[in-house]
């Protein structure tokens, strides 16, 4: 009996047609599992990610036909899903609401670096990266990131790759004045996924009674023994913010675990530009390595 009714409440969600045909050729049949798991599938809807590009360009593992990284600016950028030489390392998953940046060892590098990217690079003026900020502008970017995929090296350990960044940047006159042929200045800040936890790397000078011409130089600038989150985040999604102000730096993991810097290095690095940036800068060249970031979300603003 039980089974009887159970029967007769699945055939009421049949059409009439269909039962009749059914009857017809004396079989009836009712809906399967796979079946049911098909159609709610059909009825899934694709999600986009909320991530405004008008104020990023994108530096992709390939070359243009000049040699150099290609490389995709507002407005093109709005449009990266149907441009062709970006679907293999930019592209949207929209079924969980994210673009993924896809990185592995190329050919296309950019200058005094070893490693390939597929990320992005802040432009406060759309198109332009002659307009930056200092720290004394103030600063917030925050991303919400999951780590899809990565090989793993020779040690078991899985490749890590930079997935957020601080970059400095002369001036054009701080340029000239040391006599440099571009405007690159070092990372003030990278953040890495690095074997399922978040590590941060930060600079600090070779000698804190220097000052000007001299701190704009290069050298004169050294790497800081870096900092480990106690959290893992593992291919989980986390979430990750920067806060900048004259003087001082915050980066927060999940909202309630902290690294501050405010010594007298982060004081100093204020006579430069800087520019965001976000992504997968990927740090391997073993042969047959890649990663996959997703970011389902990603904002700047500026005080």
């Amino acid at each position: 009996m039980h089974n009887f009714l159970k029967a007769l409440v699945l055939v009421i969600f049949i059409s009439p047609n269909a039962i009749a045909q059914q009857l017809d050729s004396g079989v009836l049949s009712l809906p399967t599992k796979s079946a049911k798991k098909k159609a709610k599938k059909r009825k899934k809807k694709s999600k986009l990610p909320k991530i405004d590009l008008s104020h990023w360009k994108v530096t992709l593992p390939v070359n243009n036909d000049k040699g150099k990284p290609y490389e995709i600016s507002p407005p093109e950028i709005y449009d990266f899903a149907s441009i062709d030489v970006a679907k293999p390392y930019m592209y949207i998953d929209s079924l969980k609401g994210a673009i993924v940046f896809h990185a592995m060892p190329t050919s296309s590098k950019t200058k005094n670096t070893k490693y390939t990217r597929s990320e992005l690079r802040e432009q406060m003026v759309p198109g332009d990266n002659n307009v930056n900020w200092k720290f004394s502008d103030g600063a917030y970017m925050k991303g919400k990131i999951a780590m899809e995929a990565s090989t793993k090296d020779t040690n078991g350990k899985y490749h890590r790759t930079i997935i957020m960044q601080i970059h400095g940047r002369l001036t054009n006159e701080q340029r000239d004045l040391i006599v440099e042929d571009d405007n690159n200045a070092p990372p003030i800040l990278k953040i890495y996924w690095d074997n399922g936890r978040i590590r941060l790397k930060s600079k600090v000078l070779k000698n804190i009674n220097i000052d000007t011409p001299e701190i704009f130089y290069e050298e004169a600038w050294d790497n800081d023994e870096g900092f480990n989150f106690s959290q893992e985040v593992g291919f989980r999604k986390f979430i990750l913010e920067v806060k900048v102000s004259a003087g001082k730096l915050v980066v927060v993991l999940n909202k309630n675990e902290f690294k501050v810097y405010d010594s007298v290095h982060i004081r100093k690095w204020g006579v430069f530009e800087n520019y965001f940036k976000a992504g997968n800068y990927f740090q391997s060249r073993d042969e047959g390595s890649f990663s996959k970031v997703k970011f389902y979300e990603l904002e700047i603003s500026h005080d």
